[in-house]
């Protein structure tokens, strides 16, 4: 019997030993939590036999902006005996199970990050029970349903990013009880409804971003109202309609407004009431919003503004001067219907402005780009004939008119099936044109929530999965934030065959999360001679 105590003794000394080689121990509960939840996200690589709070092997590794595979303890507890999870941080494990039910079993759980992974499903009522949660980031998912009334219980939440998913439904009002709310992201997925009243008591809110979906109603007025604290909105193709409200003085925090593509009736820009000063304005974007009359001369008032985008517009008249003060490195006033002369101020910046598609009498100069000014098509076409005037006076075309043309859209020339196609690979950018020997181009746009330069939109993937020759055609493609417009010339009057080649080389076609984006687009093709 002394025997069997002594062996029992002495195992229960191991146990304690491996359990604290750090001096604090994980409770068993949260432990067997771990391993639920593990099983239950498809990850399969936490080694147990440790301590998951000793900072080593599958639990504790080097992060990026992009990537992490954390799991971090507090073992401040109990005299720095006693460890408690506080952050699951998950990002792009390719992860392709579920969202677990129990977080609750992590009682001091703060943080669950499972950005771009591969996990489908809903987000759990229950998640509504793990009050102590700061931060929920599920961005780049396949997670579907409606977003949980439950989540409203987060009193202590600051952080709710469901971006890119595939969640659907209206917004519940009850959300705008979240008293400590600061980052709200809701892109991408298929939301609809008008956005709730009760939103207006989100006064802490810092980022708000509803961009790509499927929204009614318009533009809540107490967006710039109430939300005093607001620091960036994205409101971009969300299917909301405007009039955009007024921006009132109290928005000090102010740093990027995008809102782009509202239905709706016209709305003048003198309707448009900026009453602010707005110190710390960086991104202004109004694109496709329905805009007419001509800019105030008090817009050039906001001179911390880098990136000024009003493309796509009715707007008219003449630039005022005013908007020299501001201190931009790119300027979108493309697709709009400017008069008069082009300013000297705009032909002498070495920032990228981008003209294109005006009704300019006078541009000042013959060819279709000044510095970094893209000018193509910004004159009224001669006679309605569609000819594009700064193009007559640079082209020579051969005494024969040509047949055919073959371009492969930001790659290399190549040869395919006997058929040569010529090269494209100018970087381009954001305000750029660029002219071939019978045909040019013009792109127009920025990505503004990216990390790629700016001056580089070709995209290379030798690993397209297309067998043969036209292999080559999908080794790259020009990429356009917004706009992109090929123009032929030189050719016969005859009857033509236009083919689009046309392939996906960045989304993979796996059980990725790298497989999950989806791309939009329309094609005009038009005929002038």
């Amino acid at each position: 019997m002394f025997i069997h105590r002594l062996l029992f003794a002495l195992i229960f000394i191991a146990c304690c030993l491996t359990t604290l080689t750090n001096g604090a121990s994980l409770p068993n509960g949260e432990v067997e939590a771990l391993r639920i939840i593990g099983n239950t996200l498809g990850k399969t690589d936490w080694n147990f036999n440790i301590n998951p709070c000793d900072q080593g092997d599958t639990w504790l590794n080097q992060s990026t902006r992009y990537y992490a595979n954390n799991v971090t303890c507090d073992c401040s507890f109990n005299n720095n005996t006693t460890c408690h999870v506080t952050h699951i941080l998950l990002k792009a494990q390719n992860l392709s199970g579920t969202l677990p039910l129990n977080l609750t079993s992590l009682p001091y759980l703060q943080e669950i990050d499972l950005t771009r992974n591969y996990l489908n499903g809903t987000i759990p009522s229950e998640w509504g029970s793990a009050t102590r949660l700061v931060s929920i980031s599920l961005l780049g998912n396949r997670l579907t349903g409606s977003i949980p009334r439950g989540l409203a219980n987060l009193r202590n939440l600051t952080s709710l990013v469901l971006e890119n998913n595939r969640l659907s439904g209206t917004l519940p009002a009850a959300l705008g009880n979240l008293p400590k709310i600061e980052r709200l992201h809701l892109s991408s997925n298929n939301f609809t409804g008008e956005i709730p009243e009760m939103f207006a008591n989100l006064t802490s809110l810092k980022e708000f971003r509803i961009s790509d979906n499927n929204f009614t109603g318009q533009i809540p007025d107490f967006i710039f109202r109430n939300w005093t604290n607001l620091e960036q909105i994205y409101i971009e193709a969300s299917g909301l309609s405007g009039p955009i409200p007024s921006i009132n003085a109290t928005l000090e925090n102010l740093e990027y407004i995008i809102i782009s593509d509202l239905n709706g009736a016209n709305t003048t820009f003198s309707q448009l009431v900026i009453d602010a000063t707005l110190p710390k304005l960086d991104r202004f974007m109004l694109r496709s919003c329905n805009l007419i009359g001509e800019i105030p001369a008090s817009f050039g008032t906001f001179t911390s503004i880098k990136i000024l985008d009003l493309s796509f517009n009715r707007l008219s008249g003449k630039i005022p001067d005013e908007l020299s003060n501001l201190d931009f490195d790119n300027m979108f006033l493309n697709g709009n219907n400017f008069n008069g002369s082009v300013p000297q101020w705009i032909l002498d910046t070495r920032e990228k402005v981008d003209l294109s598609y005006n009704n300019f009498t006078n541009t000042g100069v013959s060819d279709c780009r000044q510095n970094s000014v893209n000018l193509f098509s910004s004159i009224a076409r001669v006679n309605n004939t569609g000819i594009v005037p700064c193009l007559t006076s640079q082209i020579t075309c051969p005494s024969e008119p040509l047949q055919f043309v073959h371009i492969n859209c930001g790659g290399r020339e190549i040869t395919v099936n006997d058929t040569i196609y010529e090269a494209d690979y100018d970087g381009a950018g954001p305000s750029t044109f660029y002219r071939s020997t019978n045909w040019a181009f013009s792109s127009t746009g920025i990505f503004l929530s990216d990390d790629r330069p700016d001056d580089i939109l070709v995209l290379d993937n030798r690993q397209v999965s297309v067998d043969g020759d036209e292999k080559q055609l999908y080794e790259s493609a020009r990429l356009a934030p917004s706009s992109l417009t090929y123009y032929a010339f030189c050719l016969a009057n005859a009857t033509y065959s236009v083919n689009l080649h046309f392939a996906e080389i960045q989304f993979t076609n796996d059980r990725n999360y790298s497989s999950l984006g989806r791309r939009i687009f329309d094609v005009y093709i038009q005929v002038y001679f």
